[in-house]
């Protein structure tokens, strides 16, 4: 019988994922292939023709079915990367996207003020606090959430990058934020309207958290609590920031205006999408 080497377990998987329906099926058997034999994706085309041994087929094989069942590669390998830096995630945590860097760049342009005093709601995994935390290590980053599950897995981030240090971590409410004052005001907040919930892929519908995804009737319930809250938790010059969905920047603005802030200005992803909101407490122009 023909030995699995490398290469053809991995042209195998790749056509078994594309017949699934699985949207990356080289790059997620690629993964998982690299995962199973503690290789990177360049070490996997410099083994090709190696043969693979019992014990890593059967790790292989148990991450392929985890993967044919919809299961997202990031919770079956239980790490993602964000902003160059290497997370733990899991069910208790969205997996940080692409996109939401985007929102990371827009939150360190907007001041390179020394000893800032930031607020991350809805820190999940912690992906922007320790973004953040990393680039400007003088500030003062303080990271809510609702679950004491995703806490726990920003917690072991911080520490396992080193930040634990320049993060507090704290169980709050959206609805009832911390006092302030705070300089930045940033959250990936739940934005997904509540009726749109089954036209989600099954990845993301039946695996992530959906406490960090549902949005309310209109995706906007959070943003509006946000805004509400923003005048009384903001210092003068201070910012809130936030990412949204596709079609929601306008709505969204518009609520960042109606609670009195200033300098409302949207910013796209590098697909065109617009993708941040921003507003200012009391800044003046220019």
């Amino acid at each position: 019988m023909e030995r699995w080497t490398v290469l053809r377990i991995l042209k195998w998987t790749a056509d078994y994922f594309g017949r699934s329906g699985i949207d990356s099926p080289r790059l997620d058997a690629e993964l998982l292939l690299a995962a199973a034999l503690d290789l990177d994706r360049v070490g996997l085309y410099l083994n090709y023709d190696r043969p693979l041994q019992e014990s890593e087929l059967d790790r292989y094989r148990a991450a392929v079915r985890r993967r044919i069942r919809q299961e997202p590669v990031a919770y079956i390998l239980g790490r993602t990367e964000f902003w160059s830096l290497d997370l733990k995630v899991g069910p208790d945590v969205l997996i940080p996207r692409a996109d939401t860097e985007v929102l990371v760049e827009e939150i360190l342009a907007v001041t390179s003020r020394p000893h800032m005093r930031l607020l991350d709601i809805g820190t999940g995994s912690g992906a922007i606090a320790l973004a953040v935390a990393h680039e400007r290590p003088d500030w003062r980053v303080t990271a809510i959430d609702l679950s004491p599950a995703a806490l726990a897995i920003a917690r072991g981030n911080a520490d396992n990058l080193g930040l634990a240090g320049q993060i507090t971590f704290a169980v709050a409410d959206l609805a009832a934020l911390p006092a302030g004052p705070f300089d930045l005001l940033v959250s990936n907040p739940p934005y997904i309207p509540t009726g749109d919930w089954q036209t989600l892929m099954p990845d993301v519908r039946d695996h992530e958290p959906r406490l960090a995804l549902d949005g309310g009737a209109d995706g906007l319930t959070a943003y509006r609590l946000l805004a509400g809250q923003a005048p009384q938790l903001l210092a003068p010059g201070g910012w809130l920031l936030v990412e949204v969905g596709q079609g929601q920047a306008a709505a969204v603005a518009e609520l960042f205006a109606a609670a009195g802030l200033d300098r409302v200005g949207v910013r796209d992803d590098y697909a065109g999408i617009a993708r941040v909101v921003k507003g200012c407490q009391g800044c003046t122009d220019g």
